[in-house]
């Protein structure tokens, strides 16, 4: 879903910026549920107040809860034949592509300098070594950009 929303609405209908975008994909980590469903939601609330939040967490949880329960009841029937078996397969490694292309993205828009390297080298040895809460990472790289902006200006 987050390329999908990046794609929407940064590229098409430019109601966020880049920046704005990763702020808010911060900020969904943080709060309780699906990342893609949070940030719709401010996006929304920022549209719309109150019912655009409601109208966009509706839009991204209706969807997808009719497809999938309609999935789930085909693919259980079928669940281990091995053809659906390869195409899961598939599409995991396609998941993970996107992914990447995401991440790429990301990296050559924030990581532009030496410090923001060494923000981002710090939070991933936080998160995948001491097993580190999101929340804390956040918090963490958060005031290490805000200690690295006051820096350069003073």
């Amino acid at each position: 879903m987050l390329p999908l929303l990046q794609d929407e609405l940064v590229k098409k209908r430019r109601w966020l910026e880049e920046e704005e975008l990763l702020d808010l994909y911060s900020i969904g980590q943080c709060t309780p549920g699906i990342i893609s469903i949070n940030v719709a939601t401010f996006v929304g609330y920022r549209q719309a107040g109150i019912k655009g939040g409601i109208a966009t967490t509706l839009g991204m949880i209706l969807p997808s809860l009719i497809i999938i329960t309609l999935v789930a009841m085909v693919l259980y029937k079928y669940m281990y034949n091995r053809y659906v078996t390869y195409a899961f397969d598939g599409i995991r490694i396609g998941v993970v592509a996107l992914i990447l292309d995401i991440l790429y993205g990301l990296w050559k828009k924030n990581v532009n300098s030496y410090m923001a390297a060494g923000i981002f080298a710090a939070s991933l040895l936080l998160l995948l070594f001491f097993n580190v809460s999101a929340v804390f990472i956040v918090i963490f790289a958060g005031a290490a950009g805000m200690l690295l902006k006051w820096r350069t200006r003073v």
